[in-house]
């Protein structure tokens, strides 16, 4: 498999399970329904596993724009995989989240709440402060990826770390998630707003766009920052 094909799968399989935990927990009638931030969370962690190990052995399964960017700035790839890894992240994110909706499709026309169901696609903050929500980005991406360069550094027994970062990402979400549903991934908010955007979801709202260019730009400049920092270490 090619690098570009696995990031598009790895970040397909990512968004599947991460959404549709939001959807299961979100949606009426969902037997998960209102079980909460906690499996939230650790579906998030359990998503960004399966991931991994989807794309690994193929790309090193970055199945994050920001990663990618902030591998690219200290210069572990190439400009041309950087854009290549990008798209397929993107596109990968939009089929992933498209699919979510096919697998609930009974679901949304019961869910009355059309913030509820924008919700099971893309972030938003808890307290409406565009600056303070880009500093929970940045800084949920920033601790993500300099944690992950330096679980990177440790010898693991074959085929944990994919577990170690899950478990990083679900850490993150506990932790900080509460301000901002913490993206900490541009494709991962990006790819399934689009996908409200366009799909038929019935009783839907708008997609919020005067919000979305907070969780694209927080992961960026977090990942920098955090690919810069474990470079002069």
């Amino acid at each position: 498999m090619s690098g570009y094909l696995a990031e598009f799968f790895g970040t397909l399989i990512l968004i599947v399970f991460g959404v549709g935990v939001n959807a299961g927990v979100s949606l009426k009638y969902s037997y998960v329904e209102k079980s909460g931030w906690l499996v939230i969370a650790m579906g998030w962690g359990l998503a960004v596993t399966m991931g991994i190990y989807t794309a690994g052995q193929f790309s090193g399964a970055h199945i994050n724009p920001a990663v990618t960017l902030g591998l690219f700035a200290v210069g572990e790839l190439s400009g041309q995989d950087a854009l290549g890894y990008i798209a397929a992240q993107m596109a990968g994110a939009i089929v992933g989240a498209t699919l979510v909706w096919l697998q609930y499709l009974p679901h949304w026309e019961k869910t009355e709440d059309k913030g509820t169901k924008l919700g099971v696609f893309s972030t938003g903050p808890a307290i409406d402060r565009p600056w303070a929500n880009l500093f929970s980005e940045t800084f949920g991406t920033f601790i993500l990826l300099f944690v992950i360069m330096l679980i990177g550094s440790n010898e693991f027994q074959k085929g944990f770390n994919p577990i170690a970062v899950g478990a990083l990402v679900a850490a993150i979400g506990l932790s900080f998630g509460g301000t901002t549903g913490y993206a900490i991934n541009p494709a991962r908010d990006l790819g399934p707003r689009i996908a409200h955007f366009v799909l038929p979801i019935s009783g839907k709202r708008d997609s919020d766009w005067s919000y979305a260019w907070i969780p694209v730009a927080g992961p960026i400049v977090g990942a920098l920052l955090g690919a810069g920092l474990y470079s002069l270490l």
